[in-house]
């Protein structure tokens, strides 16, 4: 795949969500609209800050192996301001919680990593500590 088709994957992910949300809510039922409003809340600061939740949802969505969460939390962390090595640290702690079956979704982030930094949305910042 070139680095053409990789960003256009990312470019096709947020035109077909964005599209597909726009066909969910006109349905206007209540149930969705609640889980929907739910889901948005639950990232709001509370106990925890946004930036952890974001974080915390990556690598959930990550465990889980959904490609489109994991790019949807990719997103909204380089938004938030992590960095490539906190984000890698973040899919290190999936990847050691999910085991080996993760590795093609831990694939995919990188790839989506790769086209939001071309994008200038994440800082390719490449040294990690090694403690």
């Amino acid at each position: 795949m070139s680095e053409g088709d990789l960003k256009n994957r990312l470019e096709v992910f947020r035109k077909d969500r964005a599209l597909k949300n726009e066909k969910i809510f006109e349905l206007d039922h209540l149930g969705i609209k609640r889980f929907f409003n739910l889901d948005t809340n639950t990232y709001k600061a509370g106990a925890l800050d946004k930036k952890t939740k974001e974080l915390l949802g990556l690598v959930a969505s990550t465990v889980l192996r959904c490609n489109d969460c994991i790019d949807y939390h990719l997103e909204q962390c380089a938004k938030i301001g992590y960095s490539k090595p906190e984000i890698v640290d973040a899919l290190n702690v999936a990847l050691v919680v999910g085991g080996s079956i993760v590795i093609p979704h831990m694939r995919h982030a990188i790839g989506t990593l790769e086209i939001l930094e071309e994008e200038g949305s994440l800082t390719p910042v490449t040294q990690y500590d090694d403690e």
